[in-house]
């Protein structure tokens, strides 16, 4: 790997050069072993360079960081299977198994008590036939590494719900960075602008990274906790509840998540959302009941209820802002 690739995959990597004072600029598109190998023979003299204890010295700092942040080599999820349980009645579900892939927008409905909770909670547990439902969850196609389960750092699913407060007191700004520097992330400073300009691309009203957060409006703060979830969260699927009543474009919400990769499992009672997604998800009596692709008719439905709701969202703002409503 050339140290430029190195530094993108490991970006906690940096502090090991600058901890034993090797320099990396203009060297980024050499590879790792040409870096240690530039050296010349009185440099290692001068500098007293064991460049073979370097090389081995790295391997074990990246392997320990690895271990201490909670990530794996293997850790890349591209599918999230669901194998068919038994509903509340202790019948089997109306299907084999479901495979979601990243990228994927899945819409979870039913009424409310249905068991939407409990197939989060099943993902979310990495279930293997030890829940009241008796599902199993696969990961890639397998029965997943038990760290999804007890890893503090490594959580399957991050979950957005409808009622988010803040008690702390801290700025925007300050609350990304915290979120970052537990991330270890290099170019700290561009993703924290990355995280507020998609904040504010989501939200109604704009807010900048000098706001307290205990001072943003519900709608602010799902916007700032879903760019913050796109972009710095590791992990892989993310379950939305409700957002229709988020306050923030759905639609622009949903393409943020979707181009970081996420699988984006979305409960949710409004047409429009349901229909935004790939297939959904019918929970029924405690089990999965239907999964119903999302077909062409529905999609051509679809635009024409865009097109109500951009008129609806319309009357909605000239309402705030104290107009008198004409047809």
């Amino acid at each position: 790997m050339k140290i430029n690739e190195i530094k993108n995959k490991y970006p906690f990597s940096i502090s090991f050069f600058q901890n034993n004072n090797l320099h990396l600029e203009g060297y980024e598109e050499i590879t790792f072993e040409q870096y240690f190998n530039h050296f010349t023979e009185e440099e290692i003299e001068e500098w007293a360079i064991d460049v073979e204890k370097l090389k081995a010295d790295f391997i074990v700092y990246i392997n320990e960081m690895l271990e201490f942040l909670g990530i794996s080599e293997d850790d890349n999820i591209d599918s999230l299977t669901i194998v068919a349980g038994k509903n509340k009645n202790g019948e089997k579900e109306n299907f084999e198994k479901l495979t979601i892939h990243k990228s994927e927008i899945v819409s979870i409905v039913g009424p409310t008590g249905s068991g939407k909770s409990r197939l989060l909670a099943d993902i979310e547990w990495a279930a293997n036939k030890d829940t009241p439902t008796e599902r199993i969850i696969l990961i890639n196609g397998k029965i997943p590494d038990k760290k999804w389960r007890f890893s503090s750092s490594n959580k399957l699913v991050a979950q957005l719900s409808q009622n988010m407060n803040f008690v702390m007191d801290l700025t925007v700004r300050e609350f990304i960075e915290l979120h970052a520097k537990s991330r270890m992330v290099e170019d700290e400073q561009e993703i924290i602008k990355r995280i507020i300009d998609a904040a504010n691309h989501l939200a109604g009203e704009q807010f900048d990274l000098d706001t307290p957060i205990t001072s943003l409006s519900g709608g602010q703060s799902r916007a700032l906790m879903i760019a913050d979830t796109a972009i710095l969260s590791r992990s892989p699927i993310v379950l939305i509840d409700e957002i229709e009543n988020a306050g923030i474009d759905r639609k622009k919400a949903l393409k943020l998540l979707v181009n970081e990769e996420k699988i984006v499992l979305m409960a949710t009672h409004d047409p429009i959302l349901a229909l935004m997604a790939d297939k959904r998800i019918v929970i029924k009596n405690g089990g999965i009941d239907k999964v119903i692709e999302t077909n062409s008719e529905e999609k051509e439905m679809l635009i024409e209820l865009e097109k109500m709701d951009a008129v609806i969202s319309k009357l909605r703002a000239n309402l705030r802002k104290g107009e008198i409503l004409k047809k």
